[in-house]
């Protein structure tokens, strides 16, 4: 999603890797979950969050669209985000005790929060959003530690491949001549990276990471 962001008002000014700290602790959220009832339709779910949801529910993407996964369209392409309850109740997994019941298998926007990333020259590092998360006395955090991502260097990898990969679909869509042209690269990608199924059974990242360079090697030679 394309956003103008000026860090200086939004961050602390500063820019962060994953081994660095952070002043993000939160106690585990104790008694709040407010950033999970406001989220609206913001959540976007890269392929990786659709790979982590279908192992963790034992579903493929087709289910997940029954009750949990919406699709919108952001800056010209189809995305899947998560479903939000109406009135108030937040996100579809935001149990009645107000904890995440896929915490061990949240989407990526949700493991950084309030952390956010800024990409440029192929590459991207995360910024603290001072104002998204109102929890008082935080405390210092290894960054690495709060995204809790198993493999987080090739996770990382992929972040930024998909990221460039998705401005070039933009780019083509933004150039097409027709509808035509735009249904059809939208379905393309939508059915490549999210309908396509993984191995979900896989325990280690090959599951995942070695059919997802397949798959962005085939369309990268088609679109």
């Amino acid at each position: 999603m394309e956003r103008e962001i000026d860090l200086g008002e939004v961050s602390d000014g500063k820019l962060y890797t994953s081994g660095d700290l952070v002043r993000i602790g939160c106690n585990d959220c104790a008694g709040c979950s407010e950033c999970c009832r406001v989220v609206e339709d913001t959540i976007l779910l890269d392929p990786y969050d659709i790979y982590q949801l279908e192992r963790r529910l034992g579903v493929g993407f087709e289910a997940l669209m029954d009750e949990t996964v919406r699709l919108t369209v952001v800056d010209g392409v189809i995305q899947p985000h998560l479903y939000v309850r109406p009135e108030g109740e937040g996100c579809i997994f935001l149990g009645k005790d107000g904890r995440c019941t896929i915490h061990d298998s949240r989407p990526g926007f949700c493991r950084m929060f309030p952390m956010g990333r800024i990409y440029e020259d192929g590459d991207f590092r995360y910024f603290l959003q001072v104002r998204e998360c109102a929890y008082p006395n935080k405390t210092k955090v290894k960054l690495k530690k709060w995204l809790g991502i198993p493999e987080l260097g090739r996770y990382e990898q992929f972040v930024k491949d998909w990221h460039f990969f998705l401005k070039r679909v933009q780019r083509t869509v933004e150039e097409a001549e027709n509808d035509t042209v735009i249904k059809r690269v939208n379905l393309f990608v939508l059915n490549q990276f999210y309908v396509k199924p993984y191995d979900t059974k896989e325990e280690t990242g090959s599951g995942f990471y070695e059919p997802f360079y397949e798959r962005l090697e085939a369309a990268e030679a088609t679109i």
